[in-house]
């Protein structure tokens, strides 16, 4: 299968230190080229409440959808849950605990990872880096890695596994993780800024802003367009002006002063739904500007601690998941995978409002979102909660509950993913072959 896709190659605002990727436009397409594809891989650690993310039957999803995907209600025709799927990397295989480390590491990339906390680490090259390397020279960047949660890529975190298996999603090959972007301002500058450091300070220094600089380019390019990729321009840099003013926001806020002996937290928001929240506009810019066609995107690490105050969960986000079968801590963690699945909610909404080659912009992307844990109190990996956004160019049939048989390997998915990208293998990690039935 080769979905390969042609343009001519994309123009480029550029202005003092930024350069700006234009959205797709008509105009500036190849005559008979389609849209490009788009593949997002999104995650969530520590499992979820099943019961409440599983829809009872295959088929059309409900009505009322359960209640950890109720937020998905308003793209529901774009959604595909799929049950069945495991991730047999992840289990121990002799090496004892740390599912969590486990979980993170064999998800995307379908290879057990060794069990070490020293610098030998070794795992696999990731499904999105297979895709970076085939559509990754088209766009300004073959990849982005973007994470809510900073984390430590350093020393020991689960049972004998180094930090780097708990924190990096995206590996470049078996011993090269990738780290994440975790704070969004940066994330924007990487996707925009360029020049010289010289550059780069001389634009902060003026305080101008990032799109001003390369406006002025815009409206020259603009006298040879037509009357609806105007606006889409017009549109385009509205939502990155609104994107920047928020950062903005975030930045200029003063900064507590911390206990004794604390030091000060970072620049960019403490609160993670606020992290998360602008992550998936950055991601959302990134494809809608074609700066990447690939991303990741974790929305804290494996194994992770994190309180989430604003829904009214204090408790760490970890020991919840090991809730014994508590009621009331079952309740909690189904809260915080809501949370999750409405900032997903939010990424779709952003990608289907546009427009690009007379379709909503989510109908030429594939967003799959889940976790490498099914039930977190018993760390299995079978059946695991994974849903697939977008309609990948007509290749996938959205609005329904997939099952498939049990033990079907995570990778299948992923293989099935990467033909769609134009990615021509017979096989990815522990794969068996594509899936049927996701078209």
């Amino acid at each position: 299968m080769n979905h390969r896709i042609r343009f001519r190659r994309r123009s480029v605002l550029r202005g003092i230190g930024a350069a700006v990727g234009l959205p797709w436009l008509e105009s500036l397409a190849v005559a008979g080229a389609g849209s490009p594809r788009r593949l997002a891989f999104i995650y969530v650690p520590n499992g979820i409440d099943m019961p409440r993310w599983r829809p009872a039957a295959e088929g059309p999803l409900p009505a009322d959808l359960p209640p950890i995907l109720a937020p998905l209600d308003s793209q529901r025709e774009k959604i595909l849950v799929i049950s069945g799927l495991a991730a047999d990397k992840a289990r121990a295989h002799g090496d004892g605990v740390g599912d969590h480390a486990r979980a993170m590491a064999a998800f995307l990339t379908g290879a057990h990872p060794r069990k070490t906390d020293g610098t030998n680490i070794l795992a696999g090259i990731s499904a999105d880096q297979v895709a970076a390397g085939v559509v990754g020279e088209a766009t300004r960047l073959p990849s982005l890695e973007l994470g809510c949660e900073p984390g430590g890529l350093k020393g020991a975190c689960d049972s004998g596994y180094a930090c780097v298996y708990s924190w990096a999603m995206s590996w470049k090959s078996a011993s090269q993780p990738l780290p994440m972007d975790t704070d969004p301002r940066l994330a924007f500058e990487r996707l925009f800024g360029a020049g010289s450091s010289t550059e780069r300070r001389a634009r902060e220094s003026s305080r101008r802003s990032l799109i001003d600089v390369v406006r002025e380019d815009a409206r020259g390019l603009e006298r040879s367009l037509g009357t609806i990729d105007r606006r889409k321009i017009d549109e385009y840099f509205t939502s990155l002006r609104e994107v920047e003013r928020r950062l903005d926001g975030v930045a200029s806020r003063p900064v507590p002063v911390p206990p004794t002996g604390v030091g000060p937290p970072p620049a960019n928001p403490t609160d993670l739904g606020e992290r998360a929240r602008l992550m998936c506009d950055v991601l959302a810019i990134a494809f809608q500007s074609d700066a990447t066609r690939v991303c990741t995107l974790s929305f804290a690490g494996e194994g992770s601690m994190a309180t989430y105050p604003q829904i009214d969960v204090n408790d760490g986000h970890h020991e919840l998941s090991h809730h014994a079968g508590d009621a009331a801590k079952m309740e909690k963690v189904a809260r915080i995978n809501s949370f999750h699945v409405g900032h997903l909610a939010h990424l779709l909404d952003r990608l289907a409002a546009v427009e690009e080659a007379g379709r909503p912009l989510l109908e030429n992307c594939m967003i799959a979102y889940g976790s490498g844990t099914s039930d977190g109190n018993r760390h299995n990996h079978d059946d695991l909660p994974i849903l697939v956004a977008g309609g990948g160019g007509g290749t996938i049939r959205g609005g329904r509950h997939l099952r498939l048989a049990t033990e079907t390997p995570v990778a299948n998915l992923w293989l099935s993913l990467l033909h769609r990208m134009g990615v021509e293998c017979r096989s990815f990690g522990d794969s068996t072959g594509p899936l049927d039935g996701i078209c």
